[in-house]
């Protein structure tokens, strides 16, 4: 079995086809059955992001779980075949693992080297978990998808450019409400967040750091935004929590208005906007930062006098959102030793039941043969019986270790797999046989060639546009 991937980001589709696949958390466990109701799929993870929707999935053969995967974004989007194929890229087997390797990395975020990917990842995992859709495969791959993305962390400086989506939205605007060009500052000022999960937490931590002077949170559940006007107040900064439908009156003193909420719809519109605009000095503007996915603001609310609005599509555009190079390289460098440790990790595993089952093979033998000695030599004692044993046990065992050995280190090579291969020949070890003995890890070997879906440039695989490593990531 291998692993596929199949995916849409901010960097193959416009945001108005992302807010189409975007997944909510109480849709996933529904996709995630679905997944595994798949005759093809065995494991899945579904990671779902402001910017991109991807999943992971243990499978036994290429085309089918693709064309499986595909129809169920399909119906989920309510995107029709053409439409939504052009957008998707897919990824098999190592292509698979590092491009997992480069998003925990953030390599393949908006804002190169944001660190939110680390715990949405965990959150894919968690709950693919939860709904037993995790197996052996994706817990060794995502666990180690993790590992990646923290030493990229530590040991490079990537994420020195902006922490988040989120940094560079309040950058922008502070720009654009400094009377000064040249002054970027929200020092003093007003901010409304809406929405207190991850992101709105983000953006708290954020204006705290940019000596917001008020912070209001607003959203559905007021026990958690209270919690997170408790943590601006405790850094010295006037906070409230006003209630959803209270938001107009909260716009009527705000700066800034950061939006959050991870719904499926619009959650502010023209109206409350509008509303909100009312009474407020007419030459003093408002900067609305949506950085929902879907768009929590309703596009009209651009036309509105004095409203400033920056999106996930505008967000794509800013200069801000790159790493140094230096560091981006190093990153890169860091993924790829890490796939090539993995990868050689995976492979020793594949042959790991073959070399176990030649063993009890052997050992099976010996005791056959040792019984027939009894059978044959009664008289036989037991201090001889015993010598007799050890000496045999270890000719086999002599005779064993060298290829053995060999053969382990054979398949961390291209083509390692035909060792195993011939082992399980010559000594009659059937497949049944070999996955009694201990189920392989699922990696670069399938049914269906690898190689023939791993390119250096873009091309087709069943109508959907798949590139290899490098091609999409950057």
């Amino acid at each position: 079995m291998s692993v596929l991937l199949v995916g849409i980001s901010h960097r193959s589709a416009p945001v108005s086809v992302l807010e189409r696949v975007a997944v909510g958390e109480t849709d996933r466990p529904k996709l995630l059955d679905r997944l595994l109701h798949s005759s093809h799929v065995s494991e899945a993870m579904l990671v779902s992001t402001c910017n991109r929707v991807e999943i992971y999935a243990v499978v036994d053969a290429f085309h089918g779980a693709l064309g499986d995967i595909s129809e169920l974004l399909g119906e989920h989007s309510g995107l029709g075949a053409t439409e939504l194929t052009r957008h998707l890229y897919v990824r098999y087997s190592e292509a698979a693992v590092e491009h997992l390797f480069a998003v925990a990395s953030g390599l393949d975020s908006m804002v190169v080297g944001e660190q939110q990917i680390l715990g949405q990842i965990r959150s894919a995992y968690a709950a693919s978990d939860t709904h037993e859709a995790a197996g052996r495969a994706i817990h060794e791959l995502a666990q180690q998808a993790l590992r990646v993305g923290k030493r990229v962390h530590s040991e490079t400086g990537i994420d020195s450019a902006g922490a988040s989506v989120v940094s560079v939205a309040l950058d922008r605007a502070a720009g654009l409400l400094g009377e000064d060009p040249a002054v970027s500052s929200l020092a003093g000022r007003t901010a409304v967040v809406l929405g207190a999960g991850a992101m709105g937490g983000l953006a708290v931590a954020h204006l705290i750091r940019a000596s917001i002077g008020k912070v209001v949170v607003v959203n559905r559940t007021t026990e958690r935004a209270r919690r997170l006007a408790e943590t601006a107040a405790e850094a010295g900064v006037g906070a409230d929590v006003v209630e959803l439908e209270r938001l107009p009156h909260a716009l009527r003193d705000a700066d800034v208005l950061v939006t959050c909420t991870g719904a499926v719809g619009t959650v502010v519109g023209v109206g409350e906007v509008h509303v909100g605009l009312t009474g407020r000095d007419s030459g003093r503007p408002l900067v609305i930062c949506d950085l929902g996915l879907p768009r929590d603001v309703d596009h009209a609310v651009a036309g509105l006098p004095g409203v400033h609005i920056l999106d996930m599509e505008s967000l794509q555009r800013d200069p801000g959102a790159g790493a140094a190079a230096t560091d981006a390289a190093a990153a890169r460098a860091i993924v790829a030793d890490e796939l090539a440790g993995y990868l050689t990790g995976q492979r020793m595993a594949e042959v790991t039941p073959t070399v176990t089952a030649l063993r009890r093979r052997a050992a099976e033998v010996v005791q056959g043969e040792l019984l027939r000695l009894d059978s044959r030599l009664p008289e036989l004692g037991d201090a001889e019986r015993d010598e007799v044993a050890r000496t045999v046990r270890r000719v086999v065992d002599k005779l064993l270790h060298a290829p053995t050995v060999r053969v382990k280190q054979l398949a961390t090579t291209p083509g390692g797999d035909s060792y195993a291969e011939a082992l399980r020949e010559l000594f009659e070890l059937t497949p049944g046989v070999t996955t009694a003995v201990a189920a392989p890890m699922e990696s670069g070997a399938a049914a269906e060639d690898p190689e023939d879906f791993t390119v250096d440039g873009p091309t087709h695989v069943s109508g959907l546009t798949a590139d290899g490593g490098e091609g999409e990531r950057r």
